[in-house]
């Protein structure tokens, strides 16, 4: 069984925040990352960044995952 890593850690959580957020925006019409976020224009973009990039390393760990198995 593969061992989650720090990085995995923080990838799921990071999935976790946009996955919330998509169904505000999808339900409400409201963006809370960009309400809480909004007044950092540069920090906002690198949130979605950051779970962008946390979605490739989820898709990277199921990959290991699966072919451990």
């Amino acid at each position: 069984m593969y061992k989650l890593s720090f990085i995995d850690k923080i990838s799921f959580i990071l999935i976790i925040i946009g996955a919330i957020n998509w169904g505000l925006i999808g339900l409400f019409d409201f963006n809370l990352v960009n309400v809480v976020l909004g007044i950092i224009p540069l920090l906002e973009r690198i949130v979605y960044i950051l779970v962008g990039l946390a979605g490739v390393n989820t898709i990277l760990f199921i990959n290991k995952s699966m072919m451990s198995s």
